[in-house]
């Protein structure tokens, strides 16, 4: 296989990041990169039984989670925007 030939990694994602206080509280504070902030925020939400039963795609939050999404119940695919800007350049 040829350098040419190998898939590229997207470097923005593997950057580490330092979190917010609010998500450090959650996911710990040193720097990640952000594919292993949301690994370790799904941890916490399965840990804690944050999924709505009704509806898993649904989380309900924690007083620690409220802190981070803002509101009281998020949507998977908000919490991905929403965490973004509780991460920074390290």
């Amino acid at each position: 296989m040829t350098q040419a030939d190998e898939p590229k990694k997207n470097s923005a994602f593997m950057k580490a990041l330092k979190p917010s206080p609010e998500l450090a509280a959650v996911i710990g504070p040193e720097p990640v990169p952000r594919t292993e902030a949301t690994k370790r925020l799904w941890e916490y939400i399965k840990a804690h039984n944050l999924q709505n039963p009704a509806n898993k795609r649904n989380i309900l939050c924690d007083d620690k989670l409220k802190a981070v999404m803002g509101k009281s119940e998020v949507t998977m695919f908000e919490m991905t925007g929403l965490v973004g800007k509780h991460l920074h350049a390290a």
